[in-house]
């Protein structure tokens, strides 16, 4: 990973990785400096800029009118970056008891303080864990890609998956996925698919629930072998 990136440099990166590579409909689009600007919270001019001092460290290439990709290199430092973000959202969680809705926003404003050898240990100590508090998967120390995770709407009856849920997710949706048992970890299985863009039902804590695709769509998942989610097996 290149040396002395500032805070600033990962959540670019990040944001860049989001949009192009982590894009599971088109992995290889490019990111537009006005997204990044919108993901970073500042101005396209500034975004500009600091894509352009990417650029000139090997990190990006950037074609002026149509987008910015990562090279190889940048890769390797989104996804590590990707890594340490989740590392740090697991800590917040499991050792200080935050909420996983709390965890990505706490999880940005220290993580890049951490040196390589604090991460690896606390890798370490969490046990090695697989996956962030949201439900997406930690990349190991050499992956130069998160492996991407599909919606919950591209299921199909008699799959079975574990819920993910990003921390961007509106408030408002976050707490009705809550109360239906949607919530990073869960165990959901698809019942029943209408077409023509209809309507999913799901049986998730042992109740089906119907949902739209506007909702279904934010939900992300990892898809299991199959089996009935536990609590649904039949008494022995």
């Amino acid at each position: 990973m290149p040396d002395q990136l500032s805070r600033s440099d990962r959540e670019m990166l990040k944001a860049i990785y989001r949009q192009t590579v982590g894009h599971t409909a088109d992995p290889d689009r490019f990111a537009h400096t006005g997204d990044l600007a919108e993901a970073m919270g500042t101005s396209p001019g500034t975004a500009t800029s600091h894509v352009k001092r990417l650029a000139d460290r090997g990190l990006v290439s950037h074609t002026p009118y149509i987008g910015v990709r990562l090279t190889d290199t940048g890769r390797a430092a989104a996804v590590g970056a990707i890594r340490r973000h989740r590392l740090v959202e697991r800590f917040l969680a499991d050792y200080l008891g935050y909420e996983w809705t709390d965890a990505d926003r706490l999880a940005t404003t220290f993580e890049h303080d951490l040196p390589d050898e604090v991460e690896q240990r606390l890798f370490l100590a969490l046990g090695e864990p697989t996956s962030c508090p949201h439900g997406f998967p930690i990349p190991a120390a050499t992956d130069v890609e998160v492996v991407p995770l599909p919606p919950l709407y591209d299921l199909e009856p008699g799959d079975v998956a574990v819920v993910a849920v990003p921390g961007s997710t509106d408030p408002a949706l976050v707490e009705y996925l809550d109360t239906i048992g949607l919530r990073p970890g869960a165990h959901v299985e698809v019942r029943e698919k209408e077409p023509f863009d209809g309507p999913v039902l799901v049986r998730v804590d042992g109740q089906d629930r119907a949902l739209g695709r506007t909702v279904a769509t934010q939900v992300f998942v990892r898809a299991l072998d199959g089996s009935p989610p536990p609590g649904d097996h039949p008494a022995a």
